[in-house]
């Protein structure tokens, strides 16, 4: 448990020092993300890209399996 926690936290890292590459990407402005703003209020869900980063996680996942 203690491992994967580890490489958990690795990871969350690893995306969180990526993340100015990944908004130059256009990750999280996708066509299918849903995105409400009002005067006080902004509602944000990122479904698109949510189903993308998922898909490459588990291609990356697959790859380290085999």
């Amino acid at each position: 448990m203690t491992r994967i926690l580890i490489t958990i936290g690795i990871i969350l890292i690893i995306i969180g020092l990526a993340w100015p590459l990944i908004q130059k990407l256009g990750l999280g402005r996708l066509p299918g993300d849903i995105i409400i703003e009002k005067e006080n209020f902004r509602f944000y869900l990122p479904i698109t890209s949510a189903i993308i980063v998922s898909v490459v996680f588990s291609v990356i996942l697959w790859l380290l399996r085999r």
